[in-house]
């Protein structure tokens, strides 16, 4: 398994903005980035230099005088590590999360259709082995 970054809750509202606008520059961070006070620009700037020293972010090109940064992750591989620190507290275990998610009616129809067929998609592999 490749070692994924692991990011803080403020990283990942920066990746968001990269993941979906792509290439952009730290003051298009600054715009994309959700709530009524944003980051300064400075916090954005050192916020994207650790996540460049975490190789989830890459410097892309100049434009000007400004750097433009893109992800060097996708959103799947960060959710990834995510989950997996989160399930390693509890030990490995899922039945707790997903018994939390029915009980606070968070898990809906779709989403159980969705494991439904994701479980006979793996029975099926497991029976192809």
């Amino acid at each position: 398994m490749v070692n994924k970054p692991r990011l803080s809750k403020l990283e990942f509202k920066l990746m968001e903005v990269l993941w979906t606008r792509g290439i952009v520059s730290i003051r298009e961070i600054q715009e994309g980035l959700p709530g009524k006070s944003p980051l300064s620009i400075s916090a954005i700037q050192t916020l994207l230099y650790r996540l460049e020293a975490k190789k989830a972010v890459r410097r892309s090109r100049k434009q000007g005088k400004a750097i433009l940064f893109e992800a060097a992750i996708t959103r799947l591989a960060a959710q990834s590590q995510l989950i997996d620190e989160f399930l390693d507290m509890f030990g490995g275990l899922i039945q707790p999360v997903i018994v939390r998610l029915v009980e606070t009616e968070k898990l809906g129809a779709a989403d159980l259709a969705e494991i439904e067929k994701l479980v006979r998609e793996a029975e099926k592999k497991k029976k192809q082995k």
